[in-house]
């Protein structure tokens, strides 16, 4: 992928996470980034060509975040605790867009999707493969997929009401919940959550 095009693609989240789907102007994004109009249709099949890429964009970020924290930035993950994985992702819940929290980028998308199939499908599939990749953490210590389901959902639920609430709650006070939770977590399956 070029440089320009990846400037383009990561203005257009900003853009996104600041003034929703219907920021996503050529004209506004171009200002932003200082380039042409004719850079743009050199990277990009129209306005929706643009939209459906920066759609994909939002996806691979979310998807392949969690899935390198996951698996400790490309480390083995066999042999480490559910436990230890999820304090890794609690520590990756960072201020300013920086780690796996982006609140406003969150509203945006789920809005867009409330008024656009293409966005729809794509934050039902950021849902579906986060929960699963939360799934796959907690189903060494459960006994049923059903239940490493129940436990994914948990955590995921909390972020995204944390991210949709008004105003939404801020990076630290998440990783406080967070923390809060990680004491619940049972170090083996069957063993008691630490008290």
């Amino acid at each position: 992928m070029s440089a320009a095009r990846d400037r383009w693609l990561d203005e257009g989240l900003r853009v996104l996470a600041e003034e929703g789907a219907a920021g996503l102007r050529i004209d506004r994004v171009a200002a932003r980034i200082g380039l042409s109009k004719g850079s743009f249709h050199h990277h990009f099949e129209g306005a929706e060509g643009y939209k459906r890429a920066v759609l994909e964009r939002f996806e691979r970020l979310c998807i392949d975040a969690l899935e390198n924290a996951i698996a400790g930035e490309g480390e083995s993950a066999t042999g480490v605790a559910p436990r230890e994985v999820l304090a890794r992702l609690t520590a990756l819940i960072q201020p300013h867009d920086a780690g796996l929290y982006r609140p406003q980028l969150e509203v945006a998308v789920r809005a867009w999707a409330t008024t656009d199939a293409e966005a729809r499908a794509v934050q039902a599939r950021v849902d579906e493969a986060r929960v699963r990749a939360l799934q796959s953490v907690w189903r060494p210590l459960v006994d049923s997929d059903d239940r490493a389901h129940a436990a994914a959902l948990l955590p995921y639920l909390v972020a995204v009401g944390g991210a949709m609430a008004m105003p939404p709650i801020d990076a630290e006070e998440l990783k406080g919940l967070f923390e809060l939770l990680l004491p619940l977590v049972p170090d083996a399956p069957g063993s008691a959550p630490r008290g």
